[in-house]
């Protein structure tokens, strides 16, 4: 059984529960759940099969503190032949011009590292301006508003590890 390592970063506390409701949907698999204020080396990225990375945009496009502070580490990780899904959660109605950015500092990080990054989503039907999380029409991974959009977070997320599950 392949291992799962949900890793995020949360400073108001929308992002953890967007973690906790992503790993209900792969509920009875090998499942690590982790804040990255909690994650001291790199260890947890190097065993996991499949890696499941999620971040808040702070300000105008800040990475979260935590994952700021990991960064380092995380640039020097080996994850080569690794999984990669991202998701980032970001205001797009008060940041419109930086929305999910810091989701686009992980997926450069990880790109970088060799990992395969899987779970783009189109920006269809999301209301923004801008975002460096955008690449060829799709945001880089699951992008949520939960200021704006949260009664759309729950068929967002079940749709994307539908499409999650048979890459893994």
């Amino acid at each position: 059984m392949k291992k799962i390592a949900i890793i995020y970063g949360s400073d108001s506390g929308n992002t953890e529960t967007v973690a906790h409701a992503i790993s209900k949907e792969f509920s009875g698999m090998d499942l690590h759940l982790a804040n990255i204020a909690d994650v001291s080396d790199v260890q947890l990225l190097e065993d996991g099969d499949f890696l499941i990375l999620g971040t808040p945009t702070w300000g105008y496009g800040d990475l979260q503190e935590d994952w700021e502070r990991f960064m380092p580490k995380l640039k020097k990780a080996n994850l080569k032949g690794k999984t990669v899904a991202l998701f980032g959660l970001g205001d797009s109605g008060a940041y419109p011009d930086t929305f999910v950015d810091a989701m686009a500092e992980l997926y450069e990080v990880v790109i970088q590292g060799g990992a395969r990054v899987i779970g783009q989503v189109p920006v269809d039907h999301y209301d923004f301006d801008d975002s460096r999380a955008v690449l060829d029409g799709n945001f880089v991974g699951l992008a949520l508003d939960e200021d704006n959009e949260s009664d759309l977070t729950d068929q967002r997320i079940s749709e994307w590890v539908a499409k999650l599950k048979p890459l893994i």
